[in-house]
């Protein structure tokens, strides 16, 4: 416990022994973001008022923080919310942690939306709602869809949706039984961060991400590892406008792979790179011949 202590031993000893599990530029931003949330706190409170001492019940609260930390569980699910897009998002190891690779396809939509209204948007696996929010928030004439094969994950999405006040329309539905597709209507464009990562890969992955984060929303089987690409370019034969687009985002190593699917006599497409110069997403519009 840390009982009787000041902030600032308190936030000392949290970043020692956090040093133990990360690197140490890693373990003074999760402690700076456990304190913020916790103890109400900044960085900058904790030099201004190093001497200041914490009720007993938030002191055991850090505590409680530090325990699951030091078991690698990831800093946002301890403390449940993440920031995304500049909004605070409730996370839970129902739904992936948002990415900021995920925040440059959302730009991407953006982007491309700005002269744009009444668009009819689809978001394929919308796990926290992150991405059908930002967009609705940043295009509020659309009307968007999001989907998810867990109810767990579309109760988050549901409760983030109504903290940042929009209007989305969620629905429980596995995308990958083509027989659902008859129940969604036709869109202008259609965006997806599915599960992509291979599962040989999951020996090579951080273990706050494997023992934490969800299978579903990550892996695919190693023998079809594009199968939510092939479904999707399947589904938009039939669900997407002419000329509509489609925004996904792929593994850097698939990406060349992805991208053949959608450059043919129905689609043509492109890959883009991400601030990492990662093949990191695939942009597609579709053609009507």
């Amino acid at each position: 416990m840390f009982a009787l202590m000041t902030v600032n031993e308190l936030y000392r000893k949290f970043l020692a022994e956090l040093g133990d599990f990360y690197e140490t530029s890693e373990a003074a931003n999760i402690s700076s973001m456990v304190f913020e949330n916790i103890a109400g706190i900044t960085r900058a409170g904790i030099i201004k008022e190093p001497g200041r001492i914490l009720e007993g019940c938030i002191s055991t609260q850090l505590n409680n923080c530090l325990i699951k930390l030091k078991t690698h569980e990831p800093v946002q699910y301890v403390i449940g919310e993440a920031w995304f897009y500049k909004m605070k998002l409730i996370v839970s190891p129902a739904v992936l942690i948002p990415r900021p690779e995920t925040e440059e396809l959302v730009e991407s939509v953006i982007h491309f939306s700005k002269d744009k209204t009444d668009l009819s948007i689809l978001d394929i696996g919308t796990g926290s709602g992150c991405i059908a929010i930002a967009v609705k928030k940043n295009i509020p004439g659309s009307t968007i869809t999001a989907i998810d094969i867990s109810i767990d994950a579309l109760s988050i999405a549901k409760e983030n949706s109504a903290v940042q006040q929009t209007e989305i329309n969620f629905i429980q539905l596995d995308f990958l039984d083509e027989k659902t597709w008859p129940s969604l209507p036709v869109f202008d464009l259609i965006i997806s961060n599915p599960p992509y990562i291979p599962a040989i890969e999951k020996g090579s992955l951080n273990k706050n991400v494997t023992a934490f984060e969800p299978h579903l929303a990550l892996f695919v089987e190693n023998n079809r590892p594009l199968i939510f690409y092939e479904k999707i370019a399947g589904f938009a034969m039939t669900h997407l406008r002419e000329n509509g687009k489609i925004f996904m985002e792929t593994h850097e190593g698939l990406a060349e792979e992805t991208a053949a699917l959608f450059n043919n006599e129905y689609y043509s497409a492109v890959i883009k790179k991400d601030m990492q110069e990662k093949q990191r997403m695939v942009m597609a519009t579709r053609h009507y011949r």
